[in-house]
């Protein structure tokens, strides 16, 4: 296992180094303040830092100081901002050391022999592999089964001993999978494993691979993380969890549940800045279930692996219900690994940690003295005082660089606006409604911000919450055609970015293909069908769910939609409630606290904005965001004639057009007519 260092440029034991940004006067009057007042009052050192601790060095000598949570929370992702002193007031060059997690080897086993006798399978494995065995993986084309395994090790192929019994393996309709089997860690040359086959038909399988660790087991600590936020996504359950602190090296989430049988997809995504637009990025995905085969005991996985840096406080956890009714999750624990300080103490006695900077600069050491000695050093076990908050520390302004008033634009040729309501000034966080939804552009190009006649810079954020809304559904049965169900959909407004629609029917057996669709009016005023999306929907007596989910192929343009089914020889089923879903989106900006501040929308022909806030886009999630609202819609302009072609008053438009066109057609050939000639 390899150590990962960071901060080994620059010269040791250089006494306050010059902080970038800070004038001789200010840097000459904090070195006086160190060499004076350091050991009475250690927070008020530099009103740069925010935080400071203190520990004691028994002895000179090589140190290694496990860190606290709370320092890596108060502290930048890479603690960059971390400063470490001694008590007469010297900087002292210091080295974070991450341990990371020690190699794998995954590879396809040596050999490969299946034998089948009455009830059982027997797959024995040369691994190929000296290193200590802990896992096997096997492959199968099956598309549906649960079993049992017993797995047993040998050195030489002949004599057997047994490493595990009752290990599950499975695949299941809705795409759960679990076919590794996680056994006690062993040298082994041979796995010989058993497929218990009597209580279903044996699987073909076609091959399977070792796992080992290629090193040692890297140290780790359980914490208890806060489940902050629930929604219950059509078919997904997703959880805002809280992990207490950032910057934590997580190994691997575990949840807790009472449910007595499952299986669950679990995706941990993150917050990540994408491009102009903040969007989710999926971090890990991994099978959690507890399962049990007949004649053995359940057997349980509910921990996600991670294995890597979480920068905030908050995780997502997204769990695939499918039709299945959402776990209970009674608690979530986060393993971690520790982060250790390094440094070389020339004298025993106090030392102090500056963390909390937002704006200082990396620092560089070099660390060449501490030598090839890192990686036999122990931690020491030395604690440290909680944080204690700097007296003098001035906190910065939120995105202080960023000016609140932008460019100047003209709005004329926007057709909607709303007013912004703000609780206080600074961060914001503001969901843009359905009339907004309804109304802007599909990709949101045209938003924009102004206060007066200057533009407030903002950053689209895309999350994975969906928002249900509840249409007026009504019978429109087709009297020629008796076969054919019907139901119109009435939506709240058009053009909404639906993603879905949920129903539900109280009818117990039976089969349909479903068609949702929508009508629009062509140029000429005739009307043609759009397919919105299809598919099968099957009820059975022995299916929990009685819900059906229809996934939309494009968002809708109108504000109503047909859903229609062929009964065929069939009564017709009974569709009893209808829901639609679509996606929160958000901005996040930062503003002054006043009235005045006007989101305008409405505009098919602008360009995306560029601002300079995206720079600083990860600031912005992870600062602390007011909530803002949206209040009334103001049209500022009247839709244009040939808008209306999609919601059905291009016709009117066509015929007034016919209709005038036919009238000077007419005046025209009534003149190139000959004239009669009057009576004799």
């Amino acid at each position: 296992m390899k150590p990962h260092h960071s901060w080994v440029h620059s010269r040791a034991g250089k006494r306050w180094r010059t902080i970038s940004g800070l004038s001789l006067l200010r840097t000459v009057l904090c070195g006086f303040i160190l060499a004076f007042s350091f050991p009475g009052d250690a927070a008020s050192l530099l009103s740069d830092w925010q935080k400071e601790q203190h520990f004691t060095v028994p002895a000179p000598g090589l140190v290694k100081l496990t860190l606290p949570v709370e320092t890596l929370d108060a502290s930048r992702a890479a603690l960059e901002d971390l400063r470490l002193y001694d008590d007469a007031g010297n900087e002292i060059p210091c080295l974070i050391e991450r341990n990371a997690p020690a190699g794998r080897i995954n590879q396809g086993a040596k050999s490969f022999r299946v034998s089948l006798s009455p009830g059982q399978s027997m797959i024995t494995i040369e691994t190929g592999l000296k290193q200590t065995l802990d896992g096997v993986t096997l492959e199968s084309p099956a598309a549906s089964f649960i079993k049992s395994v017993q797995v047993e090790g040998s050195t030489d192929g002949q004599r057997w001993q047994p490493v595990a019994r009752g290990l599950p393996i499975f695949r299941q309709p809705n795409g759960a999978s679990q076919l590794r089997l996680a056994i006690p860690a062993g040298a082994w040359a041979w796995l010989r494993l058993t497929i218990d086959d009597q209580r279903s038909q044996p699987i073909p399988f076609t091959g399977a691979s070792v796992q080992a660790a290629a090193g040692e087991t890297t140290p780790s600590e359980l914490l208890t993380a806060t489940v902050t936020g629930r929604h219950e996504n059509p078919g997904e359950t997703r959880l805002t969890v809280n992990l207490g602190a950032a910057n934590l090296q997580i190994v691997n989430l575990q949840l807790e549940t009472s449910e007595p049988l499952f299986a669950r997809q679990v995706t941990l995504a993150v917050p990540q800045v994408s491009e102009d637009s903040i969007r989710e990025q999926i971090v890990a995905q991994s099978m959690i279930y507890r399962v049990a085969v007949e004649g053995q005991p359940a057997s349980t996985n509910l921990s996600v692996p991670l294995e890597g840096q979480v920068r905030s406080r908050e995780l997502l956890v997204l769990i695939r219900n499918q039709d299945s009714p959402p776990l209970p999750i009674t608690a979530i624990r986060v393993e971690r690994r520790p982060v250790h300080l390094v440094f070389l103490a020339k004298q025993s006695g106090t030392h102090h940690l500056l963390t909390g900077n937002p704006l200082c600069p990396v620092p560089r050491y070099d660390l060449a003295v501490l030598g090839s000695n890192l990686k036999s050093l122990a931690p020491s076990p030395i604690p440290c005082s909680p944080l204690t908050g700097n007296p003098g520390y001035r906190p910065p302004e939120v995105l202080s660089g960023i000016q609140d008033a932008g460019a100047a634009l003209d709005v004329s040729a926007w057709k909607y606006r709303k007013p912004v309501k703000l609780a206080r000034g600074g961060a914001q966080q503001m969901e843009l409604d359905l009339p907004v939804l309804s109304h802007a552009q599909p990709d949101f190009q045209d938003l924009r911000l102004l206060r007066g006649d200057r533009q407030v810079p903002y950053i689209i954020e895309r999350t994975s919450i969906n928002r249900a809304l509840t249409p007026i559904v009504t019978p429109a049965n087709d009297p020629k055609n008796p076969k054919l169900s019907r139901w119109m959909i009435k939506l709240p407004h058009p053009a909404l970015p639906l993603t879905r629609l949920i129903c539900t029917t109280p009818t117990p057996l039976f089969q349909r293909d479903v068609t949702l669709f929508e009508e629009i009016a062509g140029e000429r005023g005739e009307t043609f069908r759009v397919q919105l999306g299809g598919g099968t929907w099957i009820q059975t007596p022995g299916r929990a769910s009685q819900e059906f989910t229809l996934a939309l192929d494009r968002p809708p343009r109108t504000d109503t939609l047909y859903l229609e089914t062929n009964n065929g020889d069939n009564p017709p089923i009974d569709v009893a409630t209808f829901q639609v879903f679509h996606p929160a989106t958000r901005l996040l900006l930062k503003t002054k606290p006043g009235e005045g501040l006007f989101l305008y929308y409405g505009n098919p022909h602008v360009p995306s904005p560029r601002y300079d806030l995206r720079l600083v886009a990860g600031e912005l999630l992870t600062a602390d965001k007011a909530a803002a609202s949206l209040g009334d819609e103001e049209q500022l302009l009247k839709s244009s004639w040939s808008e209306g072609r999609t919601t059905g008053n291009g016709s009117i438009v066509f015929w007034g057009v016919l209709a005038l066109v036919v009238v000077v057609l007419l005046i025209v050939i009534s003149k190139l007519l000959p004239k009669s000639a009057p009576p004799a």
